[in-house]
């Protein structure tokens, strides 16, 4: 009991696990007994195990599933459009032109092909829906490599990612003080410290999550934050073209810095910054579970007209910021990004509302942002929880859960300001293989393809070389650090 025997298209029979022995891990999987047989006269589930159902139910990931393609689409966008997206001129000033702009191409179908993949995986069998990465993890490659290689990377993104978005966004809203209070002003002596900031914002995040149940219910928030992402997206290269190039401006790359392990860091550190840029990876498959799904209405059409639309809107924001971020300052930009670039070269000539707006709205989008990605952290802190007790998680459970949660990502915020320096090194070994690598190795173990035929040979190459890309981009991280150091301020924000 608990397996189900499916016919394959070769017409061999694959065995697929519906449950697991529940294990004490922070990534728990419980015994689950699927209770569709109930109409034959199959009897309920004994006492100590779960129905599927009602744990789906309980759950904030899939506490609803009435999504429709339009809140796929917010979703998609909050969760796809980050800040990293304005480090992409970076990646030019050492590709260049011509490798930039084939590079970042590259990438984006490469992550666009992954993602058709996990969508059209989400059902694997007909009535069973993986609505988690580490469940489709598990499905894929077994209980203990499924979780040795898929719970690592879904913490980076969930808990990592609400880190990142505190720093960032305490960083901005100290930015935006420094911009409306000048030098001089009596509000310029009521600084705040950073730690002050990332609180914050830590606590507006909080009081948004406490307002909003489940995923599904989160889908004005992600309107907000596909706006304000958009928006200052566009807003910045809009202005950047505006304004004109600083003088001086050169797009050439030095012999220094193109030859030798320095040139070879360069280029895969710039590599790096472009796969980097593509987020949202981990949320797919929680997102599709968000979308109604029955035999003539499948999920994987709603959810790949939403990917399909909110793609295109993606690549309007990514293409035209890298593209004129590096026309605009070519090899004067900084290792900050865009956004440091603009106000340094344009800041002056520049009205302080217009750029206060920018940081505004950036950072919006992060408490947007840390809605969408603190939710797998909160189902899972909920599934031990439900898990353990066999009921819902009560409301002032639940609001302690988000409030402890909250609490942990501020706690590693402040003891580890410098962790986007760590950024490129964390993401080699926990973003690039998510994204590009085991959807691909997915695919193969679950849907079989014909050995040496054309899904599995696309399959195991592309996936291949992302293991090998992931590697070096690893290397690479690791010899910057070494070359340039690291400013570790522990408890400095």
């Amino acid at each position: 009991m608990g397996e189900v025997v499916v016919p394959i298209e070769d017409n061999s029979k694959h065995v697929l696990p519906l449950y697991l022995p529940p294990r004490p891990v922070p990534f728990q999987i419980i015994t689950i007994k699927d209770t569709s047989g109930a109409a034959a006269g199959v009897s309920p589930p004994p006492q100590g195990v779960v129905n599927l159902s009602d744990l789906e139910s309980w759950l904030p990931l899939t506490e609803s599933r009435n999504g429709s393609t339009f809140s796929s689409i917010l979703h998609l966008l909050c969760s796809g459009i980050g800040f990293q997206v304005l480090f992409l001129p970076v990646a030019f000033a050492s590709l260049g032109w011509a490798w930039g702009i084939i590079c970042l191409s590259i990438a984006f179908m490469w992550q666009l092909y992954t993602t058709w993949l996990l969508v059209n995986l989400h059902e694997p069998v007909p009535g069973i829906r993986c609505s988690r990465f580490v469940r489709m993890s598990i499905l894929a490659f077994g209980p203990k490599l499924g979780k040795l290689l898929a719970i690592f990377p879904v913490m980076y993104l969930s808990g990592g990612s609400c880190v990142m978005l505190i720093i960032t966004a305490g960083s901005s809203m100290e930015q935006l003080f420094n911009i409306i209070c000048e030098e001089g002003t009596m509000c310029r002596s009521m600084s705040l410290s950073g730690t002050q900031w990332f609180l914050i914002f830590t606590c507006i995040a909080l009081i948004i999550a406490q307002l909003f149940p489940n995923l599904n219910s989160i889908a004005r928030v992600s309107l907000t934050g596909a706006i304000t992402s958009i928006g200052y997206c566009t807003m910045i290269w809009v202005l950047s073209i505006s304004k004109g190039r600083p003088n001086n401006v050169s797009y050439g790359i030095t012999v220094a810095d193109r030859t030798g392990m320095t040139g070879f860091g360069n280029v895969l550190n710039a590599i790096g910054i472009i796969m980097l840029a593509f987020r949202g990876h981990n949320l797919i498959l929680e997102i599709q579970g968000t979308l109604p799904s029955d035999s003539k209405h499948p999920s994987r059409k709603s959810m790949w007209r939403g990917v399909m639309v909110s793609y295109v809107i993606i690549a309007m924001c990514l293409f035209p910021l890298a593209i004129v971020g590096f026309w605009a300052y070519g090899n004067k930009i900084p290792e900050e990004g865009i956004l440091t670039a603009f106000t340094k070269f344009h800041g002056q000539d520049t009205s302080k509302y217009v750029i206060g707006l920018i940081y505004i709205w950036l950072t919006i989008s992060c408490i947007t942002s840390y809605q969408i990605y603190a939710m797998p952290a909160f189902d899972n802190l909920e599934f031990i929880y439900a898990s353990s007790k066999k009921r819902r998680c009560p409301g002032w459970v639940r609001a302690g859960i988000r409030l402890f949660f909250g609490g942990v990502t501020f706690f590693i915020a402040v003891a580890f300001p410098f962790l986007g320096k760590l950024a490129p090194l964390i993401g080699g070994m926990a973003a690039v293989p998510l994204t590009f690598v085991y959807p691909c190795f997915m695919w193969i173990s679950i849907r079989k393809p014909r050995p040496k035929g054309a899904m599995w040979s696309l399959n195991l190459g592309v996936g291949s070389i992302g293991i090998i890309l992931s590697l070096l981009l690893i290397v690479a991280a690791v010899w910057k650090l070494d070359d340039k150091g690291l400013n570790a301020n522990f408890f400095r924000p």
